[in-house]
């Protein structure tokens, strides 16, 4: 796209933006029945980044640094302290 018109990507980048908002709101409407907010924004972040991340790493040809693992680390542990109730019981 490098040779079109910006209006082009602008209209691309907001119908992937539409298509995901189209599904995420019924999805966190069904999961907001299993899951609290909090852990369905945690869950909404991971399943982002583990996109963004090989994205950026392939495609956009970012160097990996060590960043990235520290911040996958954090967002581990969110996880593990949002899910620990269902996932150890108690």
């Amino acid at each position: 796209m490098a040779h079109k018109p910006w209006i082009y990507a602008a209209l691309v980048s907001w119908g992937i933006a539409l298509f995901e908002y189209l599904i995420q709101v019924p999805a966190n409407r069904i999961g907001h029945q299993v899951m609290n907010v909090g852990q369905l924004k945690i869950l909404q972040e991971v399943i982002t980044l583990s996109i963004f991340v090989p994205f950026s790493l392939f495609y956009l040809r970012e160097k990996m640094n060590m960043d990235y693992a520290w911040a996958g680390l954090c967002l581990l542990g969110a996880v593990f302290f949002l899910m620990r109730k269902k996932l150890f019981g108690g």
